[in-house]
C-alpha cells in the first residue's frame, strides 16, 4: 500500500490513457463514461490543482453507426473514412461534458511521424505545455486519417507512453475494460488472477499478457504491457485499471488499491534520453566488443571506434542506432555522429587514427554518452 501512497503523492502531472472499450457500448460512443471523466479529471484540475493530459482512443469506434457500419471496419480506407467522422463527434462530446465543469478542452492529432523528428516533438511539447498552462484540458488522439503504416503508433497504449515521455508527466493511468494485468485472460478463464502490483517486467509476465484486443480496440493486455515496460524503464509508474467502474480516477488519486501499479526500474531519465529510447526507430545496428560494452554499461563511457565489431544497415550522421553485444543483446540506443559507411571504415580504429583513416575527423566518439541510452 506505501507503495502507491508514495507514487501518487510525487504527482503533479499525469496522463490519462482511455481505450475504446472504455468509451464504446454498443458499437457508439457511451456518453455516460465521457460525462463521469469529465467530472473527476475536472475535480483533479481545479481542487487538486494537478496538471492532465487526456489519450483518448474511440474516433472510429464512434463513426461506426454514423457510416452505416456494423463491426469495426478492416481495410485502411474504411478505417480512415470512419475515423473522419467519428473524431469531430467524439470531441464535441467531451467538449460539451467538460463545458458542465467549466473546463475548456483543446484538440490534438499526432501521428508518430510528429514525435520521430526532433523540432516537431519540441513544437508538440510547447504546445501542450502552453495550453497546460492556460488550465486547457489537451485531448490527444492518433491522426487516424491521415496515418500510414509507417507513421502510425500502432495503438493509443503506444501513444500514451511516448505523451508521458514527452511531457515529463509523472504517472500514466491506462484505463481499459478490465481490473488490471491477470495472470491469464480473465474474459475466458474464471478462475484468473490478479497482480495489485508489479515490481518488474519479466518475459514470464510479457508471455501472461494476453494478445486479444476488445471488440473495437487495437491494443490488447500485450501493448499495454509494452507501454509500461517503456514508462517504467524511464522511472515512471504506471497503472492500468478498469475505467467501467464509477470513480475510478478518485479511487487512484486517493492511493487506494485499484488495478494494477507498475513500479519504476531505475531512476527518472529525462525527455531527450526517452526520445532517443523510446521514441525513434533504430535504422541500424551497432556491434560492440565485450571492453566497450563494459564501458557503456558499467562506466557510462561513450562508444569509441575502438571498440567496434561490425555495423548493419545504411544510416546517415545523426541517426539513431542499436547497439547489442557479441550474443546480440541490445545494451544501449544512441545517435551517431559518422555515416554508416564511415564507421565501418573506422572500426577497431584508435581516436587518433581517423583522420588518416576518413581524410576528417568531427568527433572522438561514434555516439557520445550525452545521446547514448542504456536499454
Amino acid at each position: 500500500m506505501h507503495q502507491r501512497k508514495e507514487s501518487i503523492s510525487r504527482v503533479r502531472r499525469a496522463v490519462i490513457k482511455v481505450g475504446s472499450g472504455v468509451l464504446t457500448k454498443d458499437l457508439d460512443l457511451n456518453t455516460e463514461i465521457i460525462r463521469g471523466l469529465a467530472s473527476e479529471i475536472s475535480r483533479l484540475i481545479k481542487e487538486k490543482g494537478l496538471e492532465i493530459l487526456l489519450v483518448s482512443s474511440g474516433a472510429i469506434a464512434s463513426g461506426l453507426r454514423r457510416v452505416g457500419l456494423s463491426r469495426y471496419p478492416v481495410d485502411i480506407p474504411q478505417k480512415q473514412a470512419t475515423a473522419s467522422v467519428g473524431q469531430g463527434r467524439l470531441i464535441m462530446e467531451y467538449e460539451k461534458a467538460f463545458g458542465d465543469y467549466d473546463q475548456k478542452v483543446a484538440q490534438i492529432l499526432l501521428t508518430m511521424d510528429d514525435l520521430s523528428n526532433r523540432r516537431r516533438y519540441l513544437n508538440a511539447r510547447n504546445t501542450l505545455y502552453t495550453l497546460l498552462g492556460w488550465n486547457i484540458l489537451p485531448i490527444i488522439n492518433e491522426n487516424d486519417t491521415v496515418v500510414v503504416k509507417e507513421i502510425k503508433f500502432g495503438d493509443n497504449d503506444t501513444l500514451s507512453s511516448m505523451i508521458t515521455h514527452l511531457m515529463d508527466a509523472d504517472i500514466l493511468i491506462n484505463l481499459t475494460d478490465i481490473d488490471g494485468f491477470y495472470d491469464k485472460d480473465p474474459r475466458v478463464n474464471p478462475d484468473a488472477r490478479m497482480f495489485p502490483l508489479i515490481t518488474r517486467i519479466d518475459r514470464a509476465i510479457e508471455r501472461r499478457a494476453c494478445r486479444i484486443p476488445g471488440a473495437v480496440g487495437t491494443g490488447g493486455m500485450h501493448s499495454k504491457i509494452q507501454s509500461a515496460k517503456k514508462v517504467t524503464a524511464s522511472g515512471i509508474p504506471m497503472i492500468i485499471a478498469n475505467g467501467l467502474v464509477p470513480d475510478v480516477i478518485k479511487g487512484i488519486f486517493d492511493a487506494r488499491e485499484i488495478g494494477t501499479l507498475f513500479l519504476p526500474t531505475r531512476p527518472r531519465m529525462t525527455s531527450r534520453k526517452c526520445w532517443i529510447a523510446f521514441t525513434l526507430k533504430p535504422k541500424g545496428v551497432i556491434r560492440v566488443d565485450s571492453g566497450a560494452c563494459k564501458a557503456i554499461v558499467e562506466q557510462g563511457r561513450s562508444l569509441l571506434p575502438a571498440g567496434i565489431l561490425d555495423v548493419e544497415g545504411n544510416f546517415g550522421i545523426g541517426s539513431p542506432v542499436r547497439c547489442v553485444d557479441a550474443d546480440e543483446k541490445t545494451i544501449a540506443k544512441g545517435l551517431v555522429n559518422y555515416p554508416a559507411s564511415d564507421i565501418r571504415r573506422m572500426k577497431g580504429l584508435r581516436t587518433g587514427q581517423i583522420e588518416k583513416e576518413l581524410g576528417y575527423k568531427y568527433y572522438d566518439e561514434v555516439i557520445h554518452r550525452d545521446n547514448l541510452v542504456l536499454i
